[in-house]
């Protein structure tokens, strides 16, 4: 992890030394090497093996798994990796341990001797650091520090396979203790604490808060903001939504986020927009509560405000432009649009060259604009409709909302003019409509045969192309 771009990893580590002093000058965060040299890697050895062995007691393992967590987090970088990698080569599974009982298990013939065999390889197939990582349920922030562990985890993998097994050791741990059920749902306010509107602020992955001001606009009475909680992390959100009460479906981002725009009062709006949705835990990876927190949301608004009776969402199209520039020579389009389209593929046109364009800024017949916005629009629908992998949509954001049973409504064009918004997917943006009767049927036809659910406006735009679609 590039300790200089994690912000967030920095402040956790502040806020965990000071939560687990154990006061001896001499312990083992002072007597490793920040760069964890060979001749230190023995002494968290003992600490591990006592740790599992439960020495002394669950509490001093505990106070022992609170000491690895303290040297863990003094480490550097590259003192960080190699720790993990003792975790991962010298705490894995005992594989001949495993032989033998599976030898026993096929010659056995008792059935009592069947099962107590059973257990034991259940039992040996559970690497012994999966329970120093249990430990860490019992202490104080310690469950945000598995978290915050397995995010740097998941960047070492990528590069280390061998760090691969021991990843999905932590997530099978993570996803267990993040089942919804355990989940609090908690709307947040502008009375909300001064440190969850800056975590808010922090991890909004969709629109960044550009203000203080912008923050309070986000929180006004016409608009919601709904986040899943843990016990054990009380003040760190998990993944958020913001919503906006409105009337009719919201087609442009700017508008929707306009600060100077009056206040609407919510018991006349009709349509809730559902417009960012932001993970806030990259170590809960993979662990999936989106679909949820979708499902808790409408039921809370359903029964507070029974005037809205639509849901949608107002999204961005995170792969769109990277995708057109892969497949350019493989969709169809006249002479006029190819050149168009060459035009804003061109590396050295910018942001502001393709905004400038979209706007008709310059060129008084707006041929090029109205070419620009048929043919987007056009291949939008087929990397929406078309793009797959694996029968699911190619598109992370489209796949989340149709895997949870909403459609494809509406492609809006200029509906996003930021510099990010025009580089992910030159301005277009995506309502996908919850349409509460189809939920059920759409969500099954989606995840049983790949089928995608669309508006018939979308269905009229869409061209198959002829030739095969690539993914990247």
């Amino acid at each position: 992890m590039d300790e200089t771009k994690e912000p967030l990893w920095d402040w956790t580590l502040r806020r965990i030394r000071r939560i687990w002093p154990l006061g001896d000058p001499t312990k083992l965060k002072h007597a490793v090497g920040p760069d964890l040299p060979d001749s230190d890697l023995q002494l968290l050895r003992d600490i591990i093996d006592a740790c599992l062995e439960s020495r002394g007691g669950e509490v001093s393992a505990r106070l022992r798994a609170a000491e690895l967590g303290e040297t863990y987090l003094v480490l550097n970088s590259a003192g960080r990796h190699r720790f993990l990698e003792l975790l991962a080569n010298e705490y894995d599974v005992n594989n001949d341990a495993v032989d033998q009982v599976i030898a026993r298990r096929q010659k056995a013939t008792d059935p009592v001797e069947c099962k107590e065999l059973t257990l034991q390889l259940r039992n040996l197939l559970e690497p012994p650091r999966s329970k120093l990582f249990r430990q860490f349920n019992e202490l104080q922030e310690g469950v945000k520090f598995l978290v915050d562990m397995r995010a740097e985890l998941i960047s070492l993998a990528e590069k280390d396979p061998a760090l691969k097994a021991l990843d999905q050791d932590v997530y099978r741990l993570l996803e267990s203790w993040f089942d919804v059920g355990f989940l609090d749902l908690r709307r947040i306010t502008w009375n909300s604490s001064a440190a969850l509107l800056e975590k808010f602020t922090e991890y909004e992955a969709v629109h960044a808060i550009r203000s203080w001001d912008d923050l309070k606009n986000r929180l006004t009475d016409d608009r919601r903001c709904y986040a899943y909680f843990h016990p054990r992390m009380p003040d760190e959100p998990l993944i958020f939504v913001e919503i906006a009460l409105v009337k009719g479906i919201s087609t442009n981002i700017h508008a929707l986020l306009d600060e100077d725009a009056p206040d609407h009062d919510p018991e006349k709006a009709d349509t809730a927009i559902f417009y960012s949705i932001s993970n806030c835990q990259r170590g809960l990876a993979g662990v999936s509560f989106g679909n949820f927190l979708i499902k808790r949301v409408v039921g809370d608004l359903a029964s507070s405000l029974p005037n809205i009776k639509t849901y949608s969402t107002l999204s961005p199209l995170p792969g769109f432009m990277q995708w057109l520039r892969t497949n350019v020579s493989e969709l169809d389009m006249n002479d006029d649009e190819a050149v168009v389209i060459g035009r804003i593929l061109d590396p050295d046109f910018e942001a502001a060259d393709l905004r400038d364009l979209i706007t008709n800024s310059g060129d008084e017949s707006g041929k090029p604009a109205t070419l620009l916005k048929s043919s987007l629009v056009r291949f939008c629908i087929q990397y929406l409709y078309v793009a797959k992998k694996e029968q699911r949509a190619y598109d992370p954001v489209a796949h989340f909302h149709l895997s949870n049973g909403a459609r494809i409504e509406r492609i809006n064009w200029a509906a996003d003019l930021s510099s990010k918004g025009l580089q992910q997917s030159a301005g277009l943006m995506v309502n996908y409509l919850y349409h509460l009767p189809d939920i059920e049927k759409n969500h099954e036809a989606y995840q049983g045969q790949g089928e995608i659910s669309t508006s018939p406006a979308v269905r009229k735009k869409l061209v198959i192309p002829k030739k095969k679609i690539a993914l990247n």
